[in-house]
C-alpha cells in the first residue's frame, strides 16, 4: 500500500469523516484551511482513486468519491507494513505490546481470543 502525502491525507480525513460520498466541489469546500483550485482537488481525488484509496461513482456530470476502506483498515495496513521493515517481527511485536496501555492490551487480548475461537 502506498503512503499518503499531506494533501492526500487531508482529503482522506474529510472523506473518512463523512457518511456519504462527496463530489470534488464538496471536498474543496470542506478544506477550509487551504485555498485550492478545484482542478487541484480533482487531481488529488483522481490520484487517490488510482492508488486504490477511493472508489468513485458517476452522479450526473460529477463523480462522487468515498473511501475504499475505513481509516482503521488503512492504519492496520500501515502497522503491518512497519512490521515488514523489521528483521525481527517478534521483537517488534513484543516491544509494541509493552508500550500499549492496559486497556489497549485487553482489546488486543480479546481480538486474539476471538480469532482463536473462529
Amino acid at each position: 500500500m502506498k503512503g499518503l502525502g499531506e494533501l492526500e491525507r487531508s482529503i482522506m480525513d474529510i472523506l473518512w469523516a463523512e457518511s456519504t460520498a462527496l463530489t470534488a466541489r464538496e471536498v474543496g469546500k470542506l478544506i477550509a484551511d487551504r485555498d485550492l483550485a478545484p482542478t487541484t482537488v480533482m487531481t488529488v481525488l483522481d490520484r487517490l482513486t488510482r492508488k486504490g484509496f477511493l472508489e468513485r461513482t458517476r452522479d450526473g456530470r460529477a463523480w462522487r468519491y468515498q473511501p475504499a476502506e475505513s481509516r482503521d483498515a488503512y492504519i492496520a495496513e500501515l502497522m503491518l507494513e512497519a512490521l515488514d521493515l523489521t528483521g525481527d517481527r517478534s521483537a517488534a511485536l513484543t516491544r509494541f505490546a509493552q508500550a500499549v496501555s492496559g486497556t489497549e492490551a485487553e482489546i488486543l487480548r480479546r481480538a486474539l481470543t476471538e480469532l482463536e475461537d473462529e
